[in-house]
């Protein structure tokens, strides 16, 4: 007897005994993600090793577990610990902030001088019940914000003991698990916006990360740049690296490799990696696209780097053992740091994604792939009939890819070097932020709503 069909067809007295050999010596069953603790998941990853549902209908209720109105508007993306799931949001009483989504090239921005009030919410994974919905700040936002931006785009962090939030110009949070103040920190006005236009205001999206009990932000502004790691038991600064940047809205990456723990920052000027423990820049690289936004994220022993905007837009990756000043003589040239480079097949808004050994970008809806060894691409395709914006960054699930588009169209493509949609879903609302996924469920934030997609088995 050595296998699930032999146990049920012995009596029922020797079953136990059969099912304690078959417990000990098989392969153990892994266990499904639970937390998702920050912007993109695990290690900035955007991966998950459990299957999420492939198709789901809103109508019928398919695969919805359950949806939950929000108040305010964010983009702040849901994060997830153990059975409860946090959002941050930015509430304009008595009215809905407009919002212009689409493809477009206004550099205007929404001057409000009502006041907000920013809050933090705790939501119950299993059946979407809000658990709290506390008052974080209140007050006429510092800056104005661009017209597809929120006053909330930064995504919270948590690392199971405390919830980080940052607000931007309205401060620096954490909290305790049940969202119990710990500390705050003003740092002031961080107004970015177009660098070419310095009357422009576009409003803050770095999302802080917790690493080994620390806080890391990235805040390239308009003046006064900065990368900075703090302790999250106090919010005491523990060191402070200025960085001669434009403004950018880039998450930093914790990469661990080579001998070393860094944090790698996007940017245009300088794009760099930074020693964990001191600040120290280990290597450093510029040019590229001039508006930077996609984070990085790791694939193997390289960080992967994109920015759009301007006179290129290259895809780069970047060995971890990288030391001194990178840069080469063309944008799309490589040396012994840079493995590859994809001068004109970069990312603008949209975070790329790594899979096994296959890269992914997406510019607009059209998603281009790569290998990640050496950088050759794979396809470039379109997804949908074209003509609609995609903000959100693409995340993936058990050998599937599942990209979001401004209006709710959410595209599912297989992880492989072969172009194909295996399904065209649809969430209602406008939807900007990046999905969570936790135990086999995608959790999708628009601009109304919280919604759960996962079976109901």
């Amino acid at each position: 007897m050595n296998s699930l069909s032999d146990l049920f067809r012995c009596p029922p007295r020797g079953r136990l005994a059969i099912l304690a050999t078959l417990l000990l010596s098989g392969p153990a069953l892994a266990a499904p993600l639970v937390n998702w603790p920050q912007f993109r998941g695990p290690g900035a990853s955007g991966v998950s090793p459990d299957a999420v549902p492939l198709t789901w209908n809103m109508e019928t209720g398919e695969n919805v577990r359950w949806e939950t109105p929000l108040p305010g508007l964010g983009h702040a993306s849901p994060i997830i610990w153990g059975d409860r799931i946090y959002v941050a949001t930015a509430v304009k009483p008595g009215a809905k902030p407009e919002l212009k989504v689409g493809l477009y090239g206004d550099i205007g921005s929404f001057n409000e001088k009502e006041a907000h009030q920013w809050r933090l919410l705790a939501l119950d994974k299993r059946s979407g019940k809000i658990l709290w919905n506390k008052l974080v700040y209140e007050a006429i936002p510092r800056t104005p914000r661009h017209t597809k931006a929120t006053h909330c785009n930064s995504t919270p962090a948590t690392d199971g003991e405390y919830v980080v939030a940052f607000f931007g110009s309205e401060g620096l949070y954490c909290f305790g698990m049940d969202g119990a103040p710990r500390w705050h920190k003003d740092l002031g006005k961080l107004d970015a916006g177009f660098y070419a236009v310095p009357n422009t205001h576009w409003g803050f999206a770095s999302s802080p990360v917790l690493y080994q009990g620390k806080v890391i932000i990235q805040c390239d502004v308009a003046k006064e740049q900065f990368l900075a790691v703090l302790d999250e038991r106090d919010g005491k600064e523990l060191w402070r690296t200025k960085r001669a940047e434009v403004p950018t809205w880039s998450t930093p990456l914790v990469a661990t490799g080579a001998g070393r723990t860094q944090i790698i920052a996007n940017g245009w000027k300088q794009i760099a990696g930074y020693d964990f423990a001191t600040g120290k820049e280990f290597w450093h690289l510029k040019e590229g696209g001039d508006i930077p936004v996609a984070s990085p994220v790791l694939s193997g022993d390289m960080a992967i780097l994109t920015s759009g905007h301007g006179t290129s837009r290259p895809m780069r990756a970047v060995r971890l053992d990288a030391t001194g000043d990178i840069t080469p003589e063309e944008v799309g040239g490589t040396n012994q740091a840079i493995a590859w480079s994809q001068p004109r097949k970069g990312n603008y808004l949209e975070t790329p994604i790594a899979v096994g050994e296959l890269v992914w970008g997406s510019l607009d809806g059209i998603i281009t792939c790569f290998d990640r060894q050496t950088g050759k691409l794979e396809y470039s395709e379109r997804l949908g009939g074209g003509g609609q914006g995609f903000t959100a960054s693409p995340v993936a699930a058990k050998g599937r890819i599942y990209f979001t588009g401004e209006q709710g169209n959410v595209f599912v493509v297989p992880a492989a070097a072969k172009f194909s949609v295996l399904a065209t879903n649809k969430i209602d609302g406008i939807c900007l932020a990046t999905p969570a996924i936790s135990e086999g469920a995608l959790y999708f934030r628009t601009t109304e709503k919280l919604i759960a997609i996962g079976s109901k088995r």
